[in-house]
């Protein structure tokens, strides 16, 4: 299955207290460079989760078209935005990325946001299923349409999140489930993409007022606003747990933070891969 690396049903409950739809100002305004008004424009949530990215758009533009293979997070989507659905705004759809129930160039914009990682892909291998996903997302899109992911590069997983520090090993096998931007763009030049550039909101913290919580990671409703947690062991966890308890109860954990939490400044925590689907020849 697509989620690999966590309980997405029991997790669904939770995810809405520690998410928001960041950066979704960088979304509207890559889609209204088309030629096609905004409000004109079906949009594919590919991956949806409980709709947050959704929800932000959906009175933005003609139609969304939102896919998610896990009924815990489409029901979430769905309480979100039942009027929406009745008048048409947006579709639900239980199905994978790599085989979206839509006719071939049928819609006019693509969004997947924080998705890509949990694809069970391999790089030895070149990210076939990565390469399967795209070559989709460039059948549904007529040509001209736009494709926007939003995921972490390296050097955001490395620096943008301050308590990965806790968690080294969790962050390398994060990091293997990420293809870092360089990548990206070279996947989705084989798939008929072009015009890929990145945008990083500076200001987007995907945890929000959360990540500047210290002892936030004793929490366990906290940890669950982020899948690395999935990856620390069984083993390792109350290790980690207590060396962060140790930190709080000798006055350093806040310097802790304040100090790995710096480079986020320049860094940030997300990038917006912008790319179109190319013109017929």
């Amino acid at each position: 299955s697509m989620s690999t690396y966590e309980n997405y049903h029991q997790t669904s409950q939770v995810y809405d207290k520690t998410r928001s739809a960041g950066g979704v100002k960088i979304i509207r305004s890559a889609l209204a460079e088309s030629k096609l008004p905004l409000e004109k424009q079906i949009l594919v949530d590919a991956g949806c989760g409980t709709g947050l990215f959704a929800a932000a758009m959906v009175n933005h533009v003609q139609r969304v078209e939102a896919v998610d293979l896990n009924s815990g997070m489409l029901a979430k989507a769905q309480e979100k935005m039942l009027s929406e659905e009745k008048s048409g705004r947006i579709n639900f759809h239980q199905s994978t990325i790599d085989a979206l129930p839509l006719p071939d160039e049928s819609v006019d914009a693509v969004m997947t946001n924080q998705v890509l990682h949990h694809l069970p892909d391999d790089e030895s291998s070149g990210w076939p299923k990565h390469y399967k996903v795209f070559q989709e997302f460039s059948r549904v899109l007529k040509p001209g349409g736009s494709l926007i992911i939003n995921s972490c590069s390296h050097q955001q997983l490395e620096h943008g999140f301050w308590f990965y520090r806790f968690i080294p090993k969790a962050l390398r096998a994060v990091k293997e489930k990420h293809v870092d931007l360089d990548m990206l763009s070279e996947l989705l030049q084989r798939s008929g993409f072009t015009n890929t550039h990145h945008k990083v909101p500076l200001e987007v913290v995907m945890q929000g007022e959360a990540l500047f919580n210290a002892e936030g990671p004793l929490d366990p409703d906290w940890r669950s606003g982020d899948s690395i947690w999935s990856l620390v062991s069984d083993e390792d966890l109350p290790g980690v747990l207590q060396y962060i308890k140790t930190l709080g109860d000798s006055g350093k954990l806040e310097t802790f933070m304040q100090q790995h939490d710096k480079p986020r400044a320049s860094i940030g925590q997300i990038t917006f891969t912008i790319a179109r689907k190319q013109l017929s020849a």
